[in-house]
């Protein structure tokens, strides 16, 4: 960052997280559909090789940065401080305007590393603050996270806020006592039950809810620098195609290997060229969970393709793939 103006208020930046399919994107979604008169600058990341998560955000207008080379806690690190960096410069500059600043990590994500940024980053630091870590939880499918994946339970353990989403999908024994374990977790942040991300922003936003001292006593080397690893078991792979796909035979592929792989599949998602239809056709699930949507149509100088991020443990991604290639149209 070149000369930058630190005597006006810092940014505030709220990190974003929450484990593979919990809702993270609705809630963006419902963040940046409000009215509430501020722009707000949107940086993605995703785990995998391909990211399309811009395609899933309603509004386009909003400085939309995307990271998918991966995690944003990892390797990449170093690009999130060189966005930060770029953006706050363009700001002063007069090129972009921004209000705010939301991460959305992927749901592979510690958070620990990225908060740490804007605490051992100093030109970050200055031009940034970090304001909240706002953690969803998928209520259907917390329980099976939380005992296989140590990234759930960071995520939990470093929320200020904690989000709970799908809990239509259980009954409310399982609700209470999955709002029980996940108090035992972190007892400071309050958790609210949200419904595709419907929440008043005052709630998530502006609230000055990080503390660093309390994160330091439950993670003591939170200034050091921390790393972590992902399940190995874990791989991301990607289909494309310029072809477009048969409705019947990929709905029909698609409900065959969910009833066999859906336990195992953590999240898909994706943005489908479909036969007969000039929208782009716009679909994601968890496990079994799946649903879809007619997008953004086709524009007239742009060449449809397909894009499906497939994201799970020991996936036969050949399988998949060729089964995908299958259901295109000749």
């Amino acid at each position: 960052m070149s000369s930058i103006d630190t005597m006006s208020r810092p940014v505030p930046v709220t990190i974003l997280t929450g484990f593979l399919g919990s809702g993270k994107t609705t809630l963006l979604n419902r963040i940046l559909s409000e009215h509430h008169g501020q722009k707000i600058a949107v940086i993605e990341n995703e785990f995998g090789e391909a990211g399309i998560d811009s395609e899933l955000l309603v509004n386009s207008e909003e400085q939309i940065v995307e990271m998918n080379n991966g995690c944003i806690c990892c390797t990449v690190r170093g690009d999130l401080v060189r966005i930060l960096g770029e953006l706050a410069d363009k700001r002063e500059r007069g090129e972009v305007r921004f209000d705010r600043v939301i991460i959305e990590t992927t749901g592979l994500a510690d958070p620990a590393p990225v908060a740490q940024t804007f605490f051992v980053e100093e030109e970050i630091g200055e031009y940034f603050s970090l304001d909240a870590i706002i953690t969803v939880v998928d209520a259907m499918h917390a329980t099976q996270q939380l005992e296989q994946h140590h990234e759930a339970q960071e995520q939990v353990g470093f929320a200020d806020r904690i989000l709970l989403s799908k809990t239509d999908l259980v009954s409310e024994q399982e609700t209470e006592a999955l709002i029980a374990r996940l108090r035992s977790i972190n007892a400071r942040a309050p958790v609210r039950k949200v419904h595709f991300g419907e929440t008043e922003l005052d709630q998530i936003l502006d609230i000055k809810g990080f503390n660093l001292q309390a994160i330091l006593d439950i993670e003591p080397d939170f200034l050091n620098d921390v790393s972590h690893e992902h399940d190995e078991d874990i791989r991301s792979f990607v289909f494309r195609s310029l072809r477009p796909f048969d409705p019947d035979r990929l709905e029909d592929f698609l409900a065959r290997i969910l009833t066999v792989y859906s336990r195992d599949l953590l999240r898909y998602k994706g943005i489908l060229y479909v036969k007969e239809i000039e929208q782009r056709f716009v679909f994601q699930g968890v496990h079994m969970l799946k649903a879809s949507r007619v997008g953004k149509p086709w524009l007239i100088n742009e060449t449809p393709e397909t894009v499906i991020v497939f994201i799970g443990r020991k996936l036969p991604g050949d399988l998949f793939l060729n089964g995908l290639a299958n259901c295109l149209t000749d």
